[in-house]
């Protein structure tokens, strides 16, 4: 995650979380949740005990096939598409400001893609101890294309434009190139990365078209049985009597990651297996509110008073965006009055300084001890 430090490092322990493979209880969406969860305590804990680490996030697109299904495990603004007959569908929702502010109408399509805030972030892996993660399941069927991707894709060529790309070839390196070429002809202002797969032998139970591309009312158990009788996972399991085993889906995967200069393009790490995952790092080099803003947001602290009169530690940057958004969140109502602070300290303590957690803490606890006064 760009703006702030170590994002490789984040990035790379998401990924050895899921190389560990998904754990044996629960539905596909549960088991990808809890590895979600387990990477962001990891990268939670070493942001906060590794001063190199501090601050450090990622954001992540998880797909795991399980026997019909596609799973997803998404937070942030990454995004998972599906291709099918020429259609492209998005899959994901993007956890951004822009995009709340698309959904709550007051902004358009057109202005969000231009918006200066969209680097904005709302959710990512590492801010918090616990992070909220969206996860789904689509149907898939045989000759069904799953795309991957930053935002330094999405941001710089249309979703038209990709859905041309992607049909003008079958073979997913070329396309994954192509993809990560025209968004660099585009500008190329941001790291680019491009996961590309193709799921094969769904078999007869396959749907009739795109239409019936939706996410699940509820998470799905889907019992995909191999022909040898071992669950996808690699668990001795035995098909119930007079059940036909369903070949499971088999994926062809293109990874491609290319950097904001064409020249700089690289191979990006990857492990091809039952598990599928994308990890993909929104890399962005911004100024002061971008990806690296919002977790900075999460670290610095100022003081302030509410409605009420009363000294309030907020989360944050004291700035309100257009629209009335604001850039901070309640952390702490002291109960302190301001007016009973004398106007020269009140001048110095509630002129929304940027603080640390301990230093915002200290000074209200020298406030309700009574150590600060005239």
């Amino acid at each position: 995650m760009g703006g702030a430090q170590a994002g490789e490092v984040a990035s790379r322990i998401a990924v050895e979380h899921f190389e560990q493979g998904l754990p044996e209880d629960g539905t596909p969406e549960e088991r990808l949740s809890l590895v979600v969860q387990q990477a962001n305590r990891e990268i939670y804990e070493r942001s906060h005990t590794e001063a190199a680490a501090a601050g450090m996030g990622t954001t992540l697109t998880a797909a795991y096939l399980d026997g019909d299904h596609v799973v997803i495990a998404h937070v942030g603004d990454s995004r998972a598409y599906l291709m099918r007959d020429g259609e492209l569908t998005r899959l994901t929702e993007d956890h951004s400001l822009v995009e709340e502010l698309r959904k709550k109408g007051r902004l358009t399509e057109e202005e969000a893609l231009e918006h200066p805030q969209r680097s904005i972030i709302t959710r990512a892996l590492g801010p918090e101890p616990i992070v909220e993660v969206d996860t789904l399941s689509y149907r898939v069927r045989s000759g069904d294309v799953v795309l991957l991707c930053s935002d330094g894709l999405t941001s710089m060529i249309p979703e038209d434009a990709v859905a041309r790309t992607l049909a003008g070839t079958t073979d997913l390196a070329v396309t994954a190139d192509r993809l990560i070429a025209a968004a660099n002809e585009a500008g190329g202002r941001d790291n680019i990365t491009v996961i590309l797969f193709r799921v094969e032998e769904v078999g007869e139970h396959e749907l009739a078209g795109p239409a019936d591309i939706r996410a699940d009312d509820a998470p799905t158990i889907v019992a995909a049985w191999t022909p040898d009788g071992m669950s996808p996972d690699g668990a001795g399991l035995a098909a119930p009597a007079g059940t036909r085993p369903k070949p499971v889906p088999r994926a062809r995967l293109a990874r491609t990651q290319g950097w904001t200069r064409p020249a700089e393009r690289e191979r990006h790490f990857g492990r091809l297996g039952k598990l599928v995952v994308g990890l993909i790092t929104t890399a962005i080099v911004v100024f002061f509110l971008g990806a690296g803003g919002y977790l900075a947001s999460r670290q610095l602290y100022f003081l302030g008073t509410n409605g009420q009169g009363t000294v309030v530690v907020y989360r944050g940057f004291p700035y309100v965006l257009p629209f009335g958004i604001p850039l901070y969140e309640t952390f702490y109502v002291s109960g302190i009055p301001a007016a009973t602070i004398p106007p020269d300290r009140r001048a110095t303590l509630l002129n929304h300084d940027l603080r640390s957690q301990t230093a915002a803490e200290n000074l209200i606890n020298d406030l309700e001890l009574g150590k600060i006064s005239g």
